[in-house]
């Protein structure tokens, strides 16, 4: 079986991985082609380009580099062609995915496409279901609540869970002896801050960041914080934070960074699917993002919803704060982490939403990576 994986971004890199393990236990000599990050090269896969040429958000934000997204496409498609696998598998990341996937089909109407990560019609612009159907024959969804959508629109579908009920997470020694290593006392709060895994998230989030957790500082002197963050953009957070007043831990390793979720009393963190990573470890946090003017507009034009924070969503409660667009200023954000790290009944409701969320995604059932490959293999009329 030959299969081709298009992933760009990190947690697009993440589902594919899984799935590229899963499929490699199910259908044992698999061989795979395509885009992906490390994950999914330490899986085997060679990727055709680096992923993270790919990790752009916002209208914005693609425009200056619209020819050279153009070129990767028209590359993508090119080879996906010449190799005809039994599947195209495109994860996330619809805008350059899906766009591959219409030239694919144009030149070989008979490819068989799959595409992990459904698109949520369920919040903003339900009519990209249907123009999905057009080109995609199978869905794996992470929400139980999608496949209807997408049958509706034509499309088979199958919720295969969310992977963060699946994730390693450090145990109560390993946050002990990360907190010992970094010289954090037992009774100093620890926060995550989670800026992004893309650049311009990054660029925009990460000033308004530092101020808020440096008013959060004058309130709580023994405040210490880390940043997880990612390889694309690890050079970047290092720079911007290096003269940050609450010198920062920034951390790309990956047993660090379990540690350091397992550790941490609190997280400030841009709005995407770190919200559940954040709620699988019981981290109570607020959410934060800010956009281009342009696209904040037209995001609000087009929301069918009124948070868009995934423990909010799945739980159908509205505990964790947010703090969008205009409203991501560093006064606001920073009482609301002071309430949190205060203890006071917010902290209790985020806690009980965050189990909720897990329950719903699917913790205790088969792992998502295998669930998602049988359904891959019933697609291909192999499992």
């Amino acid at each position: 079986m030959k299969l081709f994986l298009i992933a760009g971004e990190a947690s697009g890199d993440s589902l594919g991985a899984a799935l590229m393990s899963g499929l490699k236990a199910l259908a044992p000599g698999v061989q795979f082609h395509g885009v992906g990050g490390s994950k999914m090269e330490a899986e085997g896969l060679t990727s055709l380009f680096p992923m993270e040429e790919l990790s752009v958000m916002g209208i914005m934000e693609v425009l200056p580099k619209y020819r050279h997204l153009k070129r990767r496409i028209a590359e993508t498609a090119a080879r996906v062609t010449e190799l005809a696998p039994d599947a195209l598998i495109t994860i996330d990341s619809p805008d350059f995915c899906l766009r591959v996937v219409r030239l694919v089909r144009a030149a070989n109407p008979d490819q068989k496409t799959i595409h992990y990560v459904a698109p949520t019609v369920w919040a903003w612009r339900p009519g990209r279901a249907a123009k999905m159907a057009e080109v995609i024959d199978h869905v794996l969804a992470l929400f139980p609540f999608e496949p209807p959508y997408m049958e509706a629109a034509g499309m088979s579908c199958d919720f295969v869970g969310h992977p963060v009920v699946a994730e390693a997470r450090a145990t109560e020694a390993d946050a002990a002896a990360f907190r010992e290593a970094q010289a954090i006392g037992p009774d100093q709060p620890l926060l995550l801050c989670l800026p992004g895994s893309r650049k311009g998230e990054v660029t925009r989030l990460a000033p308004r960041f530092e101020e808020a957790i440096a008013r959060l500082r004058d309130r709580e002197p023994g405040l210490r914080v880390v940043i997880p963050t990612v390889r694309g953009v690890a050079p970047l957070v290092r720079g911007m934070t290096a003269r940050w007043k609450v010198s920062p831990l920034v951390t790309e390793d990956a047993a660090e960074k379990r540690a350091a979720f397992a550790a941490a009393d609190l997280a400030l963190a841009a709005s995407g699917t770190v919200s559940l990573e954040l709620a699988a470890n019981r981290v109570p946090m607020v959410i934060a993002h800010d956009f281009n003017r342009l696209t904040w507009w037209m995001m609000k034009r087009a929301a069918l919803i009124d948070t868009v924070t995934l423990v909010n969503i799945v739980s159908e409660t509205r505990t964790v704060p947010e703090f969008l667009g205009p409203a991501c200023r560093p006064g606001p954000i920073s009482a609301a982490l002071a309430r949190l790290l205060a203890g006071e009944n917010d902290r209790e409701a985020q806690l009980a939403a965050m189990e909720l969320t897990m329950d719903r995604l699917g913790r205790g059932a088969e792992a998502p990576g295998l669930r998602a490959a049988r359904s891959v293999l019933r697609a291909l009329g192999d499992g």
